[in-house]
């Protein structure tokens, strides 16, 4: 059992590093667009990645609106939206129906679908929640937090995502 638990807690990710490698595709989720998503991708830009409870969408809502108003160039700074569609009672084809035209609406952001809580199991983010995590242009860890950011917490955010560009 602690041997688990050591294995579990090693995957889990840490400031300071790239997380361990993550592939959503097929029955596991995928982009909107049905195209496999890799955490690989998470690279040559900062990037903000939201996983997301849908129940819990409009936790962060203060975050992203500050985002907006900053208008971070889109070739040095990319958002994720991943969506933990396990986390919810809502149908899935509902759900999906929703992250189209969410992608369609907000076209610089990659909107993904995680079906079997992925992220939850491989890097321990919190599940039934809303998780920020901010990574560099190497792909390593620079912030996460996981459930609502206060005004310090955004503060804090944007001023690391200003020192990374």
């Amino acid at each position: 059992m602690a041997a688990v638990l050591l294995m579990q807690y090693s995957m889990a990710i840490e400031i300071g590093k790239v997380p361990p490698k993550v592939i959503l595709s097929g029955k596991e989720g995928a982009k909107v667009d049905g195209s496999a998503w890799h955490s690989t991708m998470l690279t040559g830009k900062v990037h903000i990645l939201f996983y997301v409870d849908p129940d819990e969408r409009k936790t962060n809502d203060a975050l992203t609106q500050a985002l907006k108003k900053r208008h971070f160039e889109r070739k040095k700074f990319a958002s994720v939206a991943v969506i933990n569609l396990a986390a919810t009672w809502m149908p899935n084809i509902v759900l999906e129906s929703l992250l189209k035209k969410k992608q369609k609406e907000f076209p610089d952001t990659v909107y993904v679908k995680d079906k079997q809580k992925v992220l939850v199991k491989q890097w321990q983010l919190a599940d039934d929640a809303s998780d920020v995590l901010l990574f560099d242009k190497n792909g390593k860890l620079l912030y996460k937090k996981f459930g609502k950011l206060n005004e310090t917490d955004i503060a804090k955010v944007l001023e690391i995502i200003e020192r990374h560009l």
